[in-house]
């Protein structure tokens, strides 16, 4: 697993974005059984009280679920999975429109714009 640290927000978070793409993406599977605090901490390189205040914001969102000793593991909560994906979706499209806004594309324009582009990084 890689993960790209900014310094703009805090790291708990950025590994929380970071499972919710692999979560939506199918990197990561539903059940599947994820690295341990410390393991996470040492692959990041980040300090294992982050490591694990990430984990405890996945487990109260539900994204992920622990079982006693057992390991953590990628919830299987499909409709879960589809709000991630969701909340992802709504987070880029927000952010592209606040890029664009400025600019007074037509709205006709702009989707016929992103069609065209969407269709041509499928081709690559």
């Amino acid at each position: 697993m890689n993960l790209s640290l900014n310094k703009r927000e805090p790291v708990y978070v950025q590994v929380v974005r970071h499972f919710k793409e692999q979560i939506a993406t199918g990197k990561f599977e539903p059940g599947q059984e994820i690295p341990s605090r410390r393991e996470l901490a040492n692959q990041f390189k980040i300090n294992p009280n982050t490591a694990q205040r990430a984990y405890k914001e996945m487990e109260e969102e539900g994204l992920i679920f622990t079982e006693g000793n057992n390991p953590s593991r990628i919830t299987r909560d499909e409709k879960m999975i589809g709000t991630v994906r969701n909340e992802l979706i709504v987070t880029a499209v927000d952010q592209f429109i606040t890029s664009i806004r400025p600019i007074n594309v037509p709205v006709d324009e702009l989707v016929g714009l992103i069609k065209e582009k969407y269709k041509d990084d499928e081709k690559r």
